[in-house]
């Protein structure tokens, strides 16, 4: 399985918010990441910095790459927009992550 780390900040104030957003994960959203090949997904805060720290571990043959073209990936994007630092088209400014150490 793939596993890709990365960033995303958000606006000061809303970290709350964000996670209460995310407590409440619209069920067409969780089902969309799953056919695109995600099989575990974890985001972290650093509450000092407003960094949030995001894993993905993919199958093999995953279509996250299309997920920017689906309606609901949009609207969840225009959903959190608000408390997040975004791109012009609402998706949240991303910094992939290399891996430099593991252990199994």
């Amino acid at each position: 399985m793939e596993e890709v780390a990365f960033t995303m900040k958000l606006k000061p104030g809303v970290a709350a918010e964000y996670k209460r957003r995310h407590d409440e994960i619209w069920p067409e959203l969780t089902a969309l990441l799953h056919e695109a090949g995600i099989r575990d997904y974890s985001i972290y805060l650093d509450a000092a910095s407003g960094t949030l720290f995001a894993v993905q571990k993919r199958v093999p043959g995953h279509t996250t790459d299309l997920l920017p073209t689906t309606e609901t990936m949009q609207r969840w994007w225009a959903y959190m927009g608000d408390l997040m630092d975004t791109n012009p088209d609402n998706s949240p400014v991303v910094q992939p992550l290399a891996r430099v150490f593991h252990q199994a």
